[in-house]
């Protein structure tokens, strides 16, 4: 222990008083050894033998309790040496008083539940006059080292904290960026208390605009990434700084409709676009993690694809809305099997829009040969719906693929499966690139806040292609498989469902995208089956509200 540092026992609790470090009162295990086969302060000599075998309950209690009072004791070496790691373990405990500016804490564990200690850590972050509560819960590990025998804490960073991460440091300071005061189209204030889903997406937001936003950073305790591209993570606002308002594309009505629809399912996600700018207008995950799916998601999207498929073949005057199409309940191509849905067919006579409409794959695979170009589909998304260019929407996206393939692959691509990786924000923008015949790229804020260059697609769809793409979504959400999912919404309406099948996964996953005047939306429900069934409903409470 440092220099100063009293223990004595109240009420059968351990309680440390830290002087110099400027710690107060830890509230530490009772009873026990205390010095029970651990490192430093350990009460055993090193003429015992090696101990081998299952951890004693003894062996538990006194390591834990032992490497708790050292690290409340301020005494980062003393408690690193109780570790499995004491190169890694001193400087987070260390830089827990030093660089958190930690300066007074109450550490209480809870029983052991076999190996594992859990414990609750109540603290006060002490800055440059300024100080507030902050409060977690962690547990650590107990191991006989392997080498010496001896009871050690399993070093892991979330030890010191439940989120710290390899490489991640806890630090306490000014920040570096001001707060951002986000706001929606109409001035409305977006927080991810109000729309979780926006957390990610306002602190990459903050981020990146945080500095020129006008506002004044305040006081925060954070997790510095090891990663140098990755945002910081603030765990405590202790002042608050004067936030710089954020204008953002987002609409707060749409948002909120997002967020309450996603929640109806395990796993779920939505994006909304307006397709005469293309402005996000809604974002949302359940579950809500760093990772956005919704934007940065990489799955095969099923029958939602065929709106691009159904453009090419339209460009290339194999189909028409109004034309034959022959709909065969199954047909081969190169060796492979494709099939409809329960083996359905159309009978004779049937047009490419009712094809269309009730989603009918053999329809589309059967024109595969007469494309006469393997790359065809690869080229229609990046050229007409700027799939895998570099859109900058302002944050983080993935901006969807088509690569160029052969036989069975190339074929499974057209009904959207094989090789094919799109997210919701990509069947978002497809589907309002067909509503209006040019690809607008997607942003979250607008493009003069930082004159960004935005993707731009190299060519228009033809205005008999997009009138022809809009009829046929229009038939599937008044009487093709859109229309249950579709009824509750008004305006001008189209849609498109998909079924995405995953291998190792015994449900498809629930895609479907649609429009509603000037709004297109697409959702993705994992294990959610057929697309009206899980993520029409999702589509159609978004367009409803943004419409």
């Amino acid at each position: 222990m440092r220099s100063g540092a009293k223990v004595a026992v109240v009420g059968g609790v351990f309680v440390l008083a830290a002087g110099g470090i400027g710690y107060g009162a830890y509230s530490m295990l009772g009873g026990g050894d205390g010095g029970t086969d651990a490192g430093s302060g350990s009460s055993r000599t090193a003429s015992q033998e090696v101990k081998t075998g299952p951890l004693s309950e003894a062996e538990i209690t006194g390591t834990s309790e032992d490497f708790l009072t050292a690290w409340a004791a301020g005494d980062a070496k003393g408690a690193s040496a109780l570790t499995n790691n004491e190169s890694a373990a001193e400087p987070l405990l260390a830089g827990f008083a030093e660089d958190a500016h930690v300066g007074k804490a109450v550490i209480t564990p809870g029983p052991a539940v076999g190996t594992k200690v859990p414990y609750t850590v109540k603290a006060t972050i002490s800055y440059k006059g300024k100080t507030k509560p902050w409060s977690y819960a962690s547990e650590l590990t107990v191991v006989r080292g392997v080498t010496t025998g001896k009871a050690l804490v399993d070093w892991e960073p979330s030890v010191v904290h439940p989120q710290l991460t390899e490489g991640a440091t806890l630090r306490t300071g000014e920040s570096s960026l001001a707060q951002i005061e986000a706001v929606d189209r109409n001035d409305k204030v977006l927080t991810k208390e109000k729309y979780p889903s926006l957390g990610p997406v306002l602190e990459t937001l903050r981020t990146k605009y945080g500095s020129t936003a006008g506002g004044t950073p305040g006081i925060e305790t954070w997790i510095e990434s090891a990663d140098a591209n990755a945002p910081d993570r603030t765990l405590l606002t202790v002042t608050k700084g004067r936030p710089g308002k954020l204008r953002t594309t987002l609409d707060a009505g749409a948002q909120a409709a997002a967020e309450q629809a996603v929640k109806k399912f395990g796993q779920a996600s939505v994006v909304a676009v307006k397709p005469s700018t293309g402005a996000i207008r809604a974002v949302a995950n359940n579950p809500v993690t760093e990772f956005n799916v919704a934007l940065q998601g990489k799955q095969a999207p099923g029958s939602t694809l065929k709106i691009m498929t159904a453009a090419l073949l339209i460009e290339k005057g194999l189909a028409t809305a109004n034309g034959a199409a022959e709909c065969p309940k199954d047909v081969m191509y190169q060796g492979n099997s494709f099939h409809n849905l329960k083996y359905f067919d159309l009978p004779d006579g049937s047009t490419f829009t009712q094809s269309f409409a009730r989603s009918c794959n053999t329809a589309f695979i059967k024109l595969i040969d007469d494309v006469k170009d393997d790359a065809a589909l690869a080229k229609e998304a990046r050229d007409v719906f700027g799939i895998g260019l570099d859109w900058k929407t302002g944050v983080v996206t993935t901006d969807g693929s088509v690569p160029e393939e052969t036989g069975g692959v190339a074929a499974a691509q057209y009904i959207g499966q094989g090789t094919v990786q799109m997210n919701v924000l990509n069947m978002a923008s497809i589907t309002a690139t067909a509503r209006t015949g040019t690809f607008r790229q997607p942003v979250i804020v607008p493009q003069s806040l930082d004159n960004r260059q935005l993707a731009t697609a190299s060519r228009s769809l033809p205005a008999h292609v997009s009138q022809q793409l809009t009829t046929m979504m229009r038939a599937t959400a008044a009487w093709g498989t859109g229309r249950d999912a579709m009824a509750s919404v008004g305006g001008d309406k189209g849609a498109k469902t998909g079924s995405a099948e995953v291998d190792g996964q015994g449900t498809s996953n629930s895609w479907f995208t649609g429009f509603s005047n000037d709004l297109a939306a697409a959702a993705v429900v994992q294990s959610g089956g057929h697309g009206g069934d899980a993520a029409g409903p999702v589509v159609a409470d978004v367009l409803r509200a943004g419409g």
